[in-house]
């Protein structure tokens, strides 16, 4: 009997101990609407419902001949802009020299100037231009910002979005391989945790750690239920849904 207390004893000082399980419910730690900031027709989408795409991969393009044309322009003035522009240089830099041996006049040294500086300004201005068409060009591709899992598709090939008017929502995604989980406890509870405090989640009985995001500081009201807000992170490699009935074992 002595030996049956005795591991009873052991057990107890090595499994670990719950202060409270608090009954929560699991969110995306971000969710983002993606759209373009430019209009066009839809030429492809390469996301579904429930991928998990990786940042920087192309979700859906626009079709962007005119955007390639308003590129090539944009470099074409500046390719003319640069030969003025060292033309201009050239003659400065003969004027110069005939001025220092005092062949010409100021007047004349001032107009090569003035030219010059003339030819300088309109590069400068070509290559402001070509950066803002490239940037348009590159906005007719809409890619993950980050590892994500695709949440919703609103988009089809040859929709027309028109980015004038209100911003169209394409594709809806979530932060891959991190989730979190939600729920509310009382004032005496919320006064004994703290941020960054490790927090066990169970989730369809599988076990994940986490910390404690954030601790509210107003009482909210849900259905009557009124409680602090606890929201812990915890990573993931499963593909949990947001929504899904989560455990906190809070210290």
């Amino acid at each position: 009997m002595k030996w049956i207390l005795a591991l009873l004893g052991m057990f107890a000082l090595t499994a670990p101990a719950w202060a409270a399980d608090v009954s929560g419910l699991l969110h995306w730690s971000q969710r983002v609407e993606l759209t373009t900031n430019v209009s066009g027709i839809v030429q492809t989408v390469k996301a579904n419902v429930g991928e998990q795409v990786k940042k920087g991969q192309v979700l859906v393009t626009l079709d962007a001949s005119g955007y390639q044309a308003q590129v090539a322009e944009a470099q074409a003035v500046i390719a003319r802009n640069k030969e003025e522009q060292q033309d201009a240089k050239r003659n400065l830099d003969r004027v110069e020299e005939l001025y220092k041996r005092t062949t010409i006049s100021t007047s004349e040294l001032e107009s090569a100037q003035s030219r010059q500086a003339r030819a300088t300004a309109h590069l400068n201005e070509a290559q402001a231009h070509l950066r803002r068409t490239q940037k348009v060009l590159g906005d007719a591709t809409l890619r993950a910002p980050f590892d994500a899992l695709v949440v919703a598709r609103q988009v089809e090939p040859g929709q027309v979005v028109a980015s004038q008017f209100q911003p169209q929502a394409l594709l809806i995604v979530a932060r891959a391989g991190e989730m979190i989980a939600r729920a509310k406890v009382s004032l005496a509870q919320v006064e004994k945790l703290k941020v960054g405090a490790a927090v066990t989640v169970e989730v369809n009985k599988q076990n994940f750690s986490g910390k404690i995001q954030s601790l509210g500081l107003e009482p909210v009201s849900d259905k009557g239920d009124v409680g602090y807000p606890v929201e812990v992170q915890f990573p993931t490699q499963a593909v949990l849904r947001a929504g899904t009935p989560a455990l906190l074992k809070l210290p």
